[in-house]
């Protein structure tokens, strides 16, 4: 049988993203869809039809969040669209889901209409307890549905190698079903930038050097380390937070007293409480001295590729897919961390801290490892991690399945 038509399961989609699962299902679908025919299925009221690509959007049913306790509405709404998802009339030969939201419509769809389903792991429940704060017994809601997808899946794509050895540890799956198909990127749209004008817009100095960080505001991204570096970085560095979307209330007040705290006697902290657009985001990548990516849990870290395409040296936590993007010493610094058993809090968070800005300190300080690192970094993400070689891969696990 010829593959002519997959289905993409997800929650994000643009315009309604706000991590790398829903920038990899965007960029993914729209490579796959100069081979093959894609349908889109996400959650929002998304309503596309451009060549090969549809995209239809499913909003929230007013009943999920009726007399239910806030931290359940996640998990709740997640099984109600995903019945939806899976119930329409579906003409596709696979279906490929991700994140937790949309598994369960996998499996579904898969049972419904026969067809083999395909999970990608952007992350993994099992490694985030943290969310507890945010879900309470919702998390063991969404645990309960990441398990039983995954466990019943025909393949499962691992974003790292990492990646692929937590499903094994953490889950009862066949190791030939996990597959390692790395995440990618734009090279033609990440690069770059020889304007400056969103640095002045943001309240950024062009005439000094910064250290830049992209991402939410969240216990897996590390911010709150790279905030408790800032007293020991070099105080001729910016130091630009691009930070939103706080997953509780409580890691946004801890965030605001920090940043206020650091900032005591300190110029040139910024704080972008907002998610940008990607021009600007791009903008500030290019013109960064350094892009520091502080994650104590990251199965991949798309943003260190997004840094690196636009010539930025980058200094990160060496956990998880991290350490299989970056090339230490020829592409930026890996910076060491060491995690209590069962958690994932630093043994030394103060170390982790004043390590990350010694990295800083010595990239910003050295414009040749600048240079050297942001050079290297462009050719290795040319070389590895294009979308076109990432939808060949796909395509033809996707083949293998039919």
């Amino acid at each position: 049988m010829n593959l002519t038509k997959v289905a993409l399961f997800t929650k994000e989609f643009p315009p309604h993203v706000y991590g790398g699962a829903g920038v990899h299902v965007e960029y993914l679908s729209q490579a796959l869809a100069e081979k093959i025919a894609v349908e889109v299925r996400c959650f929002g009221d998304q309503q596309v039809q451009e060549g090969n690509l549809t995209v239809r959007g499913y909003p929230q049913w007013p009943e999920t969040t009726q007399n239910t306790d806030a931290r359940f509405v996640g998990a709740i709404d997640a099984l109600a669209r995903s019945l939806v998802i899976a119930k329409d009339t579906l003409d596709a030969q696979i279906v490929h889901c991700h994140t937790w939201y949309a598994d369960m419509a996998g499996l579904w769809a898969a049972t419904l209409w026969g067809v083999p389903y395909v999970l990608t792991i952007h992350s993994l429940e099992p490694l985030r307890p943290w969310k507890v704060e945010q879900l309470g017994n919702g998390y063991h809601l969404s645990s309960w549905i990441e398990r039983t997808a995954i466990e019943q899946a025909h393949a499962i794509i691992a974003v790292s190698k990492e990646t692929r050895e937590d499903v094994l540890r953490l889950f009862t799956v066949d190791p030939a079903k996990v597959h390692v198909i790395y995440n990618g990127i734009n090279p033609d749209e990440y690069r770059k930038s020889t304007t400056n004008e969103a640095l002045t817009r943001y309240g950024i100095d062009p005439e000094r050097p910064f250290v830049l960080f992209v991402g939410r505001i969240a216990r897996q991204k590390g911010i709150i380390h790279l905030v408790n570096a800032i007293p020991h970085i070099d105080p001729s560095l910016q130091v630009v937070l691009c930070a939103g979307a706080p997953d509780t209330p409580e890691i946004a007040q801890e965030m605001q007293e920090r940043v206020t705290a650091v900032s005591a006697g300190r110029d040139g902290v910024i704080w972008i409480e907002q998610m940008l657009p990607r021009p600007d985001v791009i903008q500030l990548y290019g013109h960064a001295a350094v892009f520091c990516c502080p994650s104590v849990y990251e199965p991949f870290g798309i943003i260190n590729l997004e840094a690196m395409a636009c010539e930025t040296a980058v200094v990160a936590s060496a956990v998880g897919g991290i350490k299989e993007v970056i090339v230490p010493e020829e592409t930026g610094i890996l910076v060491p961390l060491e995690l209590k058993p069962g958690t994932f809090d630093p043994v030394d968070a103060a170390q982790f801290s004043r390590d990350l800005a010694a990295a800083i300190n010595r990239v910003a300080a050295d414009p040749a490892l600048q240079q050297r690192f942001g050079h290297n970094g462009r050719k290795r993400v040319e070389d590895h991690f294009s979308w076109g070689a990432i939808a060949d891969k796909t395509i033809e696990l996707y083949t293998s399945l039919i």
